[in-house]
């Protein structure tokens, strides 16, 4: 479905990417792992539209988006939910969610998803009256996750959805990842806490000093001795 082949990207002429491969199946979670600044945000921010890439090619469902504006790689069917969750923080949270259908045009069919969105995040409903600061963290990241899939996308990508979450709201992050995946849909997630993310994906790749350095099964990378030693501390 997405083919990312030898990126390279960075900021202002600075390459913070130079050899960055990965490829996401269709109906997979694919986690992206590895030491904060290793270049994760960095890649996905080029498949997004969101960095013009120094070179290499992305391919989406067999289509290179090389140079594609972000607002038509979204209408492709490519939704981030961004690293920091970025809410609307004066807005309700029911206006947050809206946002995310900002192209569609048809009322009934916004309507119809903000009722999915209620269903698959109960505590929400109850919350949307609600500007979006007066919210949890957890309860932040559920509508910055909600509003992403707002878009009816093909794939979604959670970039660090557990980030400066207390313990158990991480472990609810989690549990939300995968009743996403089990609805069928496509998914990237970018995790600084590798444990967690290896022990839900299909697919893993490590991504050190803007390369991709290892690949596995989320279990088998799990083990992977190298791995323990680099980045869990083991």
């Amino acid at each position: 479905m997405l083919e990312v082949k030898r990126l390279a990207a960075g900021y202002k002429g600075m390459c913070v990417v130079q050899d960055v491969s990965f490829n996401v199946e269709r109906g997979k979670l694919v986690a992206l792992v590895g030491s904060n600044g290793a270049g994760k945000t960095t890649s996905l921010k080029a498949v997004c539209g969101l960095l013009k890439p120094m070179g290499g090619d992305i391919n989406f469902e067999g289509k290179s988006i090389i140079g594609t504006p972000a607002h038509k790689i979204l209408q492709l069917g490519i939704s981030m939910v961004p690293e920091g969750r970025l809410l609307f923080g004066k807005m309700t949270v029911e206006n947050n969610l809206i946002m995310g259908a900002f192209l569609n045009k048809d009322r009934n069919d916004v309507k119809k998803k903000l009722g999915q969105m209620y269903e698959l995040f109960l505590r929400l409903k109850e919350r949307l009256k609600q500007t979006a600061e007066t919210l949890s963290g957890g309860e932040q990241q559920m509508v910055a996750i909600a509003r992403g899939l707002m878009s009816n996308p093909k794939m979604i990508i959670l970039d660090e959805p557990s980030l400066g979450l207390m313990p158990k709201l991480v472990t609810e992050v989690f549990e939300f990842t995968k009743k996403i995946r089990e609805l069928g849909l496509t998914i990237i997630l970018v995790e600084q806490n590798i444990t967690a993310a290896l022990s839900i994906a299909d697919y893993a790749y490590v991504i050190q000093n803007g390369e991709t350095v290892l690949e596995a099964t989320g279990e088998k990378l799990k083990a992977n001795p190298e791995l323990k030693k680099a980045f869990l501390g083991m």
